[in-house]
């Protein structure tokens, strides 16, 4: 499994950090390609729907979310 890897960036206003292991960086990049959007917004999208989960992990949450939908269509 790669480490994690900690990248900053803005949401809603305010400076933040978060880690996530490279291919959940990588999944995130891809969602927010296929929906039209950058990162950061796809990211503060998922942020304004977190409910008290910590943002790394919904992130995380998310990413597995997607794929998992792609698999079942498939």
């Amino acid at each position: 499994m790669s480490a994690e890897r900690k990248r900053s960036l803005t949401i809603a206003g305010h400076r933040t950090s978060v880690s996530l292991e490279e291919p959940f960086w990588e999944g995130l990049k891809e969602i927010a390609a296929i929906r039209g959007l950058t990162v950061a917004t796809l990211i503060a999208t998922i942020d304004s729907g977190r409910d008290g989960v910590n943002l790394s992990s919904a992130l995380r949450l998310h990413v597995l979310a997607h794929y998992k939908r792609l698999a079942e269509e498939a």
